[in-house]
């Protein structure tokens, strides 16, 4: 699904607060095949809890990155994502497709806490082929003024977005390919990131709950600086290395409790909401807060649950030197998002 729409290459584009990631898939094939992965950093403050303070320079580093990772063309595949988009699963009466496009405005004044006139509407209709009398919908709404701020820095680019999808989808998309055991039950795929972790809960492979917490690296890197008193680099370094230590693990105690908490509140919404049982089997992580030590193992046993790292590249042909300098084992957590916009195929 994707909020505005066959070149055989496609190029993802994931404007992050702290990093600009480029995935580039080629559709040539049977098989998509990943042809080159570039992630460059983004100056800090640049953007703050998803709103682009600085246009500027978020188009010079989307630029550079493009560049770098030796794109000519100028279409893309990005995402919106954060408190301003909204994604609800829903019932309503089974009618034609076109009949669902003009109940869905209504239908989303009653489920969408927005007002009409300054949203984006789409939907995706889950079970069209069906016989009884409802059918399933998935409802997703995004403030007008989201999807312009990202489409006015995208153009400032020189950019054509040809996709504009949605973050939870993005990272679903890329998750379903790697684990298609996942598409079975209530599982939640949790995309750590600078600023904010996206709690993603999946019911048989359908994204149908998002919600987001303020945590992200940033608050682990702070942290580790204010509470353990730490040099900024120093902290860096622990939030990225193989190696547990103690400041780490008392600032995980902490921090884990509120993403593990997040976790809860969402699977505890849903079981509120919906008919069906709701009870979750397994948490998958992603981004780069994925990789902190000892964060999943303390996620795991605050939620009572398997935790484990979300690999895109663990099913995904891989070209040589798609990677260049970087280690697959270490950048992987942190291109769930753009693999996943990548794998897209405009129609």
């Amino acid at each position: 699904m994707a909020l505005f729409g066959r070149s055989k290459t496609t190029v993802g584009l994931d404007i992050g607060s702290g990093l600009i990631k480029v995935a580039v898939i080629d559709h040539a094939k049977a098989e998509p095949e990943l042809v080159r992965v570039v992630i460059t950093p983004l100056l800090a403050d640049a953007i703050v809890e998803g709103e682009i303070m600085d246009p500027g320079i978020v188009s010079e580093a989307i630029v550079a990155t493009l560049a770098a990772a030796g794109v000519t063309t100028k279409d893309v595949v990005t995402a919106v994502g954060g408190r301003d988009v909204i994604i609800k699963k829903i019932q309503i009466e089974r009618v034609k497709e076109q009949q669902a496009r003009e109940l869905m405005r209504w239908e989303a004044e009653q489920h969408v806490p927005f007002d009409m006139e300054s949203i984006e509407l789409d939907f995706q209709i889950l079970d069209p082929d069906g016989d009884s009398p409802e059918m399933h919908v998935i409802l997703v709404a995004a403030k007008r003024e989201l999807v312009e701020a990202k489409l006015r820095v995208l153009t400032e680019a020189g950019l054509t977005p040809v996709v504009v999808d949605v973050d939870a989808f993005a990272l679903h998309n890329a998750f379903k390919r790697s684990y298609p055991a996942a598409m079975q039950g209530v599982v939640a795929l949790v995309n750590i990131g600078h600023e904010v972790t996206n709690v993603n809960i999946l019911d048989d492979g359908v994204p149908i709950l998002t919600r987001d917490i303020t945590v992200g690296t940033r608050r682990f890197r702070e942290d580790l600086q204010r509470d353990r008193g730490l040099g900024a680099d120093h902290a860096a370094a622990l939030l990225q290395s193989y190696d547990r230590s103690a400041d780490l693990d008392a600032v995980i105690e902490g921090r884990g409790e509120e993403i593990s908490v997040g976790v809860e509140r969402a699977v505890a919404f849903l079981a509120s909401s919906s008919r069906s049982a709701s009870n979750l089997r397994a948490v998958y992580v992603c981004g780069g807060g994925a990789r902190i030590p000892g964060l999943a193992d303390a996620l795991g046993a605050r939620l009572r649950l398997s935790v484990e790292q979300a690999n895109p590249l663990a099913s995904l042909q891989i070209r040589d030197g798609a990677l260049e300098s970087l280690v697959a084992d270490e950048v992987a957590p942190l291109l769930m998002l753009p693999i996943g916009l990548a794998l897209r195929q405009p129609a």
